[in-house]
């Protein structure tokens, strides 16, 4: 990286059947992020409830969030200010850089 700001990326992946998915989302966010040196904390809203819980210092530290959702999720409400990309468990699994690139993209753009 350049002298560019050290991002940081928080999200939260959930899906319906609520195990597997789930955590393949959390763990491709994961690796990619941290490839590209990016700081990273990813929630999961699975069969075993909330886990990895971002804290107020997470959400407010983060320059993005990621909801690879397929389903509705407690606390959205923690991210009203933030920049928000929306998306699904399977995007973050089968096309996980193009999901980075638009979440550095919406940090950028603004």
């Amino acid at each position: 990286s350049d002298g560019g700001k050290h991002m940081k990326i928080i999200g939260i992946t959930a899906c319906p059947t609520g195990i597997a998915h789930t955590y393949m989302a959390q763990e491709c966010l994961e690796k990619e992020c941290r490839k590209r040196g990016f700081d990273v904390k990813i929630e999961t809203q699975g069969g075993l409830g909330i886990e990895n819980e971002l804290s107020e210092e997470d959400v407010a530290q983060a320059d993005v969030v990621i909801l690879a959702v397929s389903v509705v999720i407690e606390g959205e409400e923690r991210f009203e200010n933030k920049r928000v990309l929306h998306t699904d468990v399977d995007e973050a699994i089968s096309h996980v850089e193009k999901l980075v690139d638009r979440a550095v993209a919406l940090v950028e753009g603004n």
